[in-house]
C-alpha cells in the first residue's frame, strides 16, 4: 500500500510540474532515477512514509558519469526528516552505478 501511495504521489508531481522530457515518452528525463531513489529509500527506511519528493537536478561528474540528485521528506510517527539521495549512472548506457543517502533535519 505504501508503494502505491508513493507511486501516485510521484505521478501527480510529474504531471503538475514543468520538466524536461524525453522524446520517447512524456515522462521526465530523470523519472527512472527518481523511481530508484524512492524505492531504495523505502527499503532503507521501511518504518517511515515518504511524504514529499523533489528533483534537485543533474550533475555531470566527467568520464561519462552523472548524478541525479533528489530530496525526499520522510515521516515516522511525529518525527519528520529529509534524505538527500544521489543516484549515479553511466550517461551513454543509462546503467545504474551507485546510490547514496544523507539525512538532514531541513
Amino acid at each position: 500500500m505504501k508503494k502505491l501511495i508513493v507511486f501516485a504521489f510521484l505521478l501527480v508531481m510529474a504531471l503538475g510540474l514543468p520538466v524536461e522530457t524525453t522524446a520517447e515518452n512524456d515522462a521526465p528525463a530523470y523519472a527512472k532515477w527518481g523511481n530508484i531513489a524512492v524505492t531504495e529509500t523505502i527499503k532503507k527506511y521501511p518504518y517511515a512514509d515518504v511524504v514529499d519528493y523533489l528533483h534537485i537536478g543533474r550533475e555531470e561528474k566527467g568520464d561519462g558519469i552523472a548524478v541525479e540528485k533528489f530530496k525526499l521528506w520522510l515521516r515516522h510517527d511525529k518525527k519528520e526528516f529529509g534524505v538527500f539521495v544521489n543516484v549515479e549512472f553511466e550517461i551513454n548506457t543509462n546503467q545504474f552505478k551507485s546510490i547514496s543517502f544523507q539525512e538532514t533535519d531541513r
